[in-house]
């Protein structure tokens, strides 16, 4: 049965197998990870693990863990973010392997589950236009398309929080 737990340095041979299926520099949205963070060496995974806990008051970050493998992570950006206009309130990435069983789906549930508790009424959600999936997965959580979400490369969903479908 998969969790979601807060990320943690005890997981750094598991988080190194799931980056490994995305391949080099791929850094999926719900990992919260930067360029310049140094995730290969067990001190550098630990500091990149304390900074996203210290983030914890702009945004909520969460792994998707089953028997001690990662895999996915979920963010939830709090309002005021930075990143909220261009990337929305909720990014997540699942990794290849453990994709089409819904993982994304139960994630983000369970994320607007913790929106709804921060006071958060509605999240914008974005995906490629190419990301079918992703886009399903914003749909069965109620997400409606913005008007002009298709004009770019990106779609632009909001999501009621207390509207989640499952």
């Amino acid at each position: 049965m998969p969790e979601l737990i807060e990320p943690t340095g005890r997981l750094h041979a598991a988080w190194l197998s799931a980056r490994a299926e995305w391949g080099p520099g791929a850094h999926e949205d719900g990992f919260g990870l930067l360029p310049t963070d140094d995730v290969d060496s067990p001190a550098g995974f630990v500091a990149w693990v304390e900074r996203l806990a210290g983030e914890s008051e702009r945004c909520t970050y969460r792994w998707i863990v089953e028997d001690d493998q990662v895999l996915g992570g979920i963010a939830l950006r709090h309002e005021g973010h930075d990143s909220v206009p261009r990337a929305g309130h909720i990014g997540y990435g699942i990794r290849p392997s453990a994709r089409r069983r819904g993982l994304a789906t139960w994630a983000l549930g369970r994320m607007l589950c913790e929106a709804r508790a921060l006071g958060m009424e509605r999240l914008l959600a974005v995906c490629e236009t190419e990301n079918a999936a992703s886009a399903r997965t914003i749909e069965r959580h109620g997400g409606i398309l913005e008007d002009d979400a298709r004009n770019g490369a990106v779609l632009r969903y909001w999501i009621r929080t207390g509207e989640s479908r499952t």
